[in-house]
């Protein structure tokens, strides 16, 4: 998002960390974005489950809240603190850890379910690759990852907010090692007078 009050510039996984989140960010909405929300009330979050670029925790801790074993990985120390903060508020057990995105394996761990809110979009055509790659060592083969991002269909591009993604660059990028269940038009929520016309994908590990 262009740098301004109203659309700061997201902050890449090697961008600036330390004062992210310091002040109040778009996306920050202090709930789990709806899209994942019908996930969870509809019983397709499961097991063990990883969201990558947790923020300040709300989608960490809903999946706590449901009785599943959640960690979220995120490299912005304040809303890692935040979150751990949310936890303790609400009386949850969840797992907060400082990481980076592109290097998911250094985790050792695999998951059944692995969440994706506004990361995927972040990555130019290298990062994006090697993200793919890095989820693929975490993901169990028939686990699965849901991915909600910006649309193509968005307008403003090059004017404010992230790259904007088509269908074909969603399918092109987990060609191999996954199945494509489904790419459904979805909304991002924020706190900028309108909704955000995105992407929810499905996959499934192979």
């Amino acid at each position: 998002m262009a740098d301004s009050p109203t659309h700061p510039q997201p902050v890449t996984p090697h961008g600036p960390q330390e004062e992210l989140y310091s002040t109040p960010l778009p996306w920050d909405i202090g709930r789990p974005q709806p899209a994942f929300l019908d996930l969870a009330h509809g019983g397709a979050i499961r097991g063990r489950v990883l969201d990558v670029g947790c923020g300040t925790g709300e989608l960490v801790l809903l999946c706590a809240g449901l009785g599943l074993d959640a960690t979220g990985v995120d490299l912005a120390p304040i809303a890692l603190k935040v979150a751990e903060e949310k936890a303790r508020e609400r009386g949850l057990t969840a797992r907060f850890l400082h990481e980076d995105a592109l290097s998911l394996a250094d985790l050792g761990e695999s998951f059944d379910t692995v969440l994706d809110s506004l990361v995927f979009h972040i990555f130019d055509d290298d990062d994006r690759a090697a993200y793919v790659d890095s989820l693929r060592s975490v993901v169990r083969p028939g686990g699965r990852y849901f991915m909600l991002c910006f649309s193509d269909q968005q307008s403003g591009a090059g004017q404010w907010g992230p790259r904007r993604v088509t269908r074909q660059e969603i399918t092109a990028s987990f060609a191999d090692g996954w199945k494509l269940d489904s790419i459904e038009p979805s909304t991002i929520d924020s706190h900028l007078p309108d909704g955000v016309l995105a992407w929810l994908a499905t996959l499934t590990r192979i």
